[in-house]
């Protein structure tokens, strides 16, 4: 059994996969692509809230018993996978259900990667414009949707996954959620990845692990045509700063307007102009 569970619940486009396969190097480390599990017990959770079976027998102790099944059944998912002491968890969902997964497994760590959002929709709209040869689903030319960059960024900004991960991660920081998240700018990984994942592990309350960040092999796979044009989890060996092309892509009136709507995320995180 797993000594311990830690969960990832970041940004898309942001180096959750990087910083997945960055930890992966760590042999007391099992770390999993984009994850399933959190799934597995919020629907179950839905069947503990409306199931007459359970709503007819003692709440307290039906409650107790419900969190020990989430623990024991995410323990258990894992114990079916690893025998190594650590498990790393990657799942965009369990920030913003800190209080649910609190509910099972006390005091949780969670690792959330953040990103300039100009960037994050820069790399959205180069995924979108390397696959012209695929329809995307997003334009239509007879109702005019998606039919620019502009209309694509303000599509992505009103839905999965962009939209709904930086609601989330608003609402996070008005929960008081995020005093509990360890915050890593995917910026300062690339350019200071040592001096970060010092922090990670003194966040988690490990021992550092001495990472070679030249080479950092894919551990994580995942088949990436179940996502789409924009199932993108391949990363590159070693670990380099991003070349800022944003404005290049997405030019500098979308940039503007980016910042201007997320004027919080571009303070809280120190991004600017």
């Amino acid at each position: 059994m797993p000594r311990r569970i830690f969960f990832q619940s970041s940004l898309p486009r942001s180096g959750s996969t990087l910083f997945q396969n960055i930890m992966g190097q760590n042999p007391d480390f099992y770390v999993t692509p984009t994850s399933g599990v959190l799934e597995l017990v919020y629907s179950s959770r839905a069947q503990f809230t409306h199931s007459p079976e359970f709503s007819a027998q003692d709440r307290g102790e039906m409650s107790k018993a419900f969190s020990s099944f989430c623990r024991k059944g995410v323990e258990g998912f894992f114990d079916a996978l690893t025998d190594k002491p650590y498990v790393l968890d990657k799942s965009r969902g369990w920030g913003i259900h800190y209080g649910f997964l609190n509910s099972f497994y006390p005091e949780p760590k969670i690792v959330c990667m953040v990103r300039d959002l100009r960037a994050v929709f820069a790399s959205m709209e180069k995924n979108y414009r390397r696959n012209q040869h695929l329809d995307s689903g997003m334009v239509n030319h007879a109702e005019m949707t998606g039919t620019s960059t502009e209309k694509r960024v303000q599509m992505w900004a009103n839905s999965q996954p962009i939209g709904l991960a930086i609601e989330r991660l608003h609402d996070m920081f008005a929960q008081g959620i995020s005093e509990h998240v360890l915050f890593v700018r995917y910026e300062d990984l690339c350019s200071q990845p040592y001096a970060q994942m010092v922090r990670v592990y003194k966040y988690l309350g490990l021992p550092e692990y001495d990472h070679d960040f030249d080479n950092v092999a894919q551990i994580t796979a995942e088949d990436d045509t179940v996502y789409g044009i924009y199932g993108d989890h391949v990363i590159r060996k070693e670990v380099t700063p991003p070349k800022p092309d944003f404005r290049e892509v997405l030019g500098q009136g979308i940039c503007q307007s980016i910042e201007n709507s997320y004027s919080w995320f571009f303070k809280l995180f120190s991004y600017s102009s």
